[in-house]
């Protein structure tokens, strides 16, 4: 081969070599992922009533005990009312309650009002005994006065035979 067929033949090659080339466009590589946000710790469950038990745990939301005729002891039945109300109370050192005594309509205003009294006391010494405070109970007597039923008949009676208990503070 000659010296001008060389060149040509050189150029040719650069010219089809430039021909297939392809020319790469350099794009921004794409940002980072923002980080992921820092982990809340989960609430810690340390078995202490919070107030919002009061609505939502079955055993709190029990806040009547019922009586036998012309008695004041609290019955068995309602010795988990009384554990679990006593354990709010501990674990809930502001919180309050109020006992509200009542009887059914049979007997005098004053043995009514006397034996609604001995009621709220039997269901408070209940939860003192399961470890709540003295000091976070108030007895109140209403005995016949606030009926939650105003039939005259066994049925009615019993339902009236009853110590509410209202959370005065939370």
């Amino acid at each position: 081969m000659n010296h001008p067929s060389r060149i040509l033949l050189a150029a040719a090659l650069c010219a089809s070599l430039a021909a297939c080339s392809k020319k790469v466009k350099e794009e921004p590589a794409p940002p980072p992922p923002p980080p992921p946000p820092p982990a809340q710790p989960a609430p810690v469950d340390d078995g202490r009533y919070q107030p919002s038990d009061l609505d939502t745990d079955s055993c709190l939301r029990q806040r009547v005990v019922y009586f036998d005729f012309d008695q004041a002891n609290v019955k068995p039945e309602f010795a988990a009312i009384m554990a679990c109300h006593a354990k709010y109370l501990r674990d809930r050192p502001s919180a309050r309650i109020t006992l509200e005594g009542h009887a059914d309509e049979r007997g005098t205003r004053e043995y009514n009002l006397g034996l609604g009294e001995r009621r709220g006391n039997a269901v408070s010494d209940a939860l003192v005994a399961n470890g709540g405070s003295a000091s976070q109970l108030t007895v109140v007597s209403y005995g016949e006065e606030r009926p939650a039923c105003m039939d005259s008949n066994e049925s009615c009676w019993s339902r009236n035979r009853r110590v509410e208990i209202v959370y005065t503070a939370k």
